[in-house]
């Protein structure tokens, strides 16, 4: 009885092994997949946070990368760009300066033409005397040019500037008309005639300006009216413009008055000059 109880007990474990056995058979013919599909699930799941981390900051650095790589082409672009406008400056500044050039030799040209008896000769202003006022200044041609004591200074636009003062080697002082040592022979353009005195003044030379006196009684001098020079007293030219009159002042006297000449050339901002030589 106890060995049919013992194989009977056997039988029964052997039978449950098999009908397990069986069916885990049973679940994997029947959906490999799935299992698989779980099993991955299993590991993927946990991990899904972390796969989209790395992915997010993989695509995040990837961007940095690229952004800075843009930045240093812009960069580099931008240099480029400041270096081309300098020197396109550059070439503006210098077609101005041969511009300028270009006009200032058509206005010598117009001054030979218009002082047929002297040659033209331009000059740089060197250096000025003490003040702010070209009242007696430095030019960068002397005797080597075959400059001389009183020869006529005058701008490109025919304005008077005024006398060479005296004449070095290669420099030039000019005694301008606004200083108060500076006498010149005026008539008025309107009239022809009518001869006065344009002079510098001491207490008018810090505005840049001059004194015309010695005029006649019946002369119609009025504000507006364009002095030039008259062609006597040996040094001038007829016809350089000294300026206009500014202002008619009453003297001491009843009939005897002086007028204010605002000149034709600005003082304060003379760069080059012409000096008239007799030939």
């Amino acid at each position: 009885m106890k060995q049919l109880a013992r194989l009977l007990k056997n039988s029964a474990i052997i039978l449950l092994l098999v009908t397990i056995v069986l069916l885990i058979m049973m679940g994997m013919s029947y959906s490999n997949r799935d299992i698989l599909k779980t099993a991955r699930n299993i590991v993927t799941v946990p991990l899904s946070p972390l796969q989209k981390f790395f992915l997010s900051t993989g695509k995040n650095i990837e961007h940095f990368f690229s952004t800075f790589k843009q930045l240093k082409t812009l960069k580099d672009e931008n240099e480029k760009l400041k270096i081309r406008i300098n020197e396109l400056e550059k070439e503006n500044r210098e077609l101005i300066e041969y511009r300028d050039k270009v006009e200032e030799l058509k206005e010598a040209l117009k001054l030979k033409s218009q002082f047929e008896d002297y040659e033209v000769i331009g000059a740089n202003i060197i250096a000025i005397d003490a003040g702010n006022w070209f009242n007696i200044f430095t030019i960068d041609v002397g005797k080597k040019d075959g400059i001389d004591v009183d020869y006529p200074v005058i701008t490109s636009t025919r304005g008077l500037v005024g006398r060479v003062l005296s004449a070095d080697l290669t420099s030039s002082k000019v005694l301008s008309i606004i200083d108060e040592d500076s006498v010149v022979s005026c008539w008025l353009s309107k009239s022809g005639d009518g001869h006065v005195i344009v002079k510098g003044d001491l207490t008018l030379e810090e505005e840049g300006l001059c004194i015309v006196q010695n005029i006649p009684f019946n002369l119609d001098i009025a504000v507006g009216d364009v002095v030039e020079t008259s062609g006597l007293g040996g040094i001038y030219p007829k016809g350089i413009l000294v300026g206009k009159v500014s202002e008619i002042r009453q003297a001491d006297g009843d009939l005897d008055r002086y007028g204010i000449v605002e000149p034709e050339v600005d003082f304060k901002r003379l760069r080059e000059v012409f000096v008239l030589k007799k030939k």
